[in-house]
């Protein structure tokens, strides 16, 4: 049975940020996980992931300005600095909260820069996270994401997502991270694409499309899909990275049968 993880960055919006752990428990959820922690102290984090059982699943390395409107900024040749400096900061939250995936987000491509120097710069990125978080067991995980929300994002296709992995020598930890709401926008061919690449992914997320709201509210058969993913080897977890349409708990009939395990 799929393990779920509540995204508590889209989740649980109707109490604050430091009560949604709570409530994902009370829901029936084992694991969380979300965009970003570091407007809170990593320990404080830690208390209430103690407190309720929880395993912290998942987080992104720093993105820039994201409530600016930045989404990552990995293949920006002049931030690599700025890079490497999140890559500790990420590590030492990691480290804090047992936390054993990192998510780097590549960023909107800027204008005035060759696609080959936003690749190599992204490749030397990838790389250094993925070794630096090494000896930490931590895996480091690059995410397409789709360009109907994010215009301009210049990682949005598997096989590019892929590619760069390999062009940074593919260490162990450094992984795809398959996004079934993005990836079903991007290309379709979902139970394929899995199947293709199972061994690559480190963590799946999911919502329905349109409208990026919960399983069951839009075209992706989910029940198809989950289905399919537990019959294969992966053994992580599924976060759940939507946008509730209404009450979080209420529109959480969807995920009864895997939250009762």
């Amino acid at each position: 049975m799929p393990r779920l993880a509540a995204n508590l960055s889209m989740m649980f919006n109707e109490v604050d940020f430091m009560e949604r752990f709570g409530a994902a428990a009370a829901a029936g959820f084992k694991g969380v996980e979300y965009l970003f922690p570091y407007d809170f102290p990593a320990d404080q984090i830690g208390e209430q992931l103690d407190k309720h059982g929880l395993q912290q699943v998942l987080f992104d390395f720093p993105a820039g300005d994201f409530n600016g409107g930045e989404r990552g900024i990995a293949i920006q040749p002049d931030r690599r600095a700025e890079f490497q400096d999140g890559v500790g900061q990420a590590l030492e939250y990691a480290k804090t909260l047992n936390c054993e995936r990192l998510t780097v987000l590549a960023g909107l491509a800027p204008q005035g820069t060759s696609i080959d120097e936003l690749n190599e710069t992204l490749v030397d990125n990838l790389k250094f996270a993925a070794t630096e978080a090494a000896s930490s067991g931590v895996n480091v995980l690059l995410e397409p994401l789709n360009t109907i929300d994010a215009p301009g994002f210049f990682v949005f296709r598997t096989d590019h997502a892929l590619s760069l992995i390999d062009a940074a020598g593919a260490p162990s930890n450094l992984r795809l991270q398959y996004d079934v709401y993005h990836m079903q926008i991007m290309e379709g061919d979902l139970v394929r694409t899995v199947d293709a690449n199972l061994d690559r992914i480190g963590h799946f997320q999911i919502a329905d499309n349109p409208g990026r709201n919960e399983p069951g509210t839009g075209e992706i058969n989910y029940p198809n899909v989950l289905r399919h993913i537990d019959q294969t080897t992966y053994d992580g977890w599924v976060g759940c990275e939507y946008k509730p349409a209404g009450d979080t708990v209420t529109g959480l009939s969807w995920a009864s049968e895997y939250l009762a395990v």
